[in-house]
């Protein structure tokens, strides 16, 4: 059985549904300017192309000298278009020591850290280190420097030279000792030496004292 409606709730319900005609009516041009809005956001959204393509890479998050071994605060992130990413990218270098140095913003890439690929472009040569009697002579080497290595013989005072324009590969920070005997003494640096070489090199640096000089010419 339904239930019965009195004149005066009926009135109610009339009145109530008179108002909330008026007040759609006086909103109609809000309502409709939103409506618009809604359906222009989504058409936008809808022709808009799509986000472009990137990839994240490693550069320097400061200047950084060759020798340095890097560390998180020496580096950060970035995007780049995928096309934008370098030959060689570094995935992960923290740990690794620069063989060249870096400028800000620059991409860490795998020539730029010491490694057996420093000799790739140069055939015939080995990646060595090796360590120079006198730290003070390896503090004016740059990357790049060719130069003869001398090998003197501490208990016959005989110096003879043991190589000719070595390229330093890298100088990495933080490799002195200090010690008596001359195989305890020095730091290190990594050279091209060809492979012929090697095992005689390697040979005089635990033996004797090894040292430098500029070629002339």
């Amino acid at each position: 059985m339904e239930p019965r409606t009195t004149p005066s709730t009926r009135r109610r319900i009339g009145n109530a549904l008179t108002r909330a005609r008026r007040a759609v009516l006086r909103r109609r041009r809000l309502l409709a300017a939103v409506l618009a809005a809604v359906a222009a956001a989504a058409a936008l959204r809808a022709l808009a192309p799509p986000a472009p393509a990137s990839a994240t890479i490693t550069v320097a998050a400061r200047d950084l000298p060759a020798g340095v071994l890097l560390t998180d605060g020496d580096l950060r992130t970035t995007t780049v278009p995928p096309g934008a990413v370098p030959d060689e990218v570094a995935r992960a270098p923290v740990g690794r020591t620069l063989a060249a140095p870096l400028t800000r913003g620059e991409p860490v890439t795998e020539p730029r850290l010491v490694g057996a690929h420093l000799t790739e472009a140069d055939t015939g040569t080995t990646a060595v280190p090796l360590r120079i009697s006198d730290p003070d002579q390896v503090a004016l080497l740059t990357v790049g420097d060719r130069i003869d290595l001398f090998a003197t013989d501490p208990q016959h005072a005989v110096t003879s030279r043991v190589a000719s324009e070595v390229e330093v590969l890298a100088v990495p920070a933080g490799a002195t000792t200090t010690g008596t005997a001359g195989n305890l003494t020095g730091r290190l640096v990594v050279l091209a030496i060809p492979e012929a070489d090697v095992e005689r090199i390697t040979s005089a640096a635990v033996t004797d004292f090894v040292t430098y000089a500029w070629p002339s010419g």
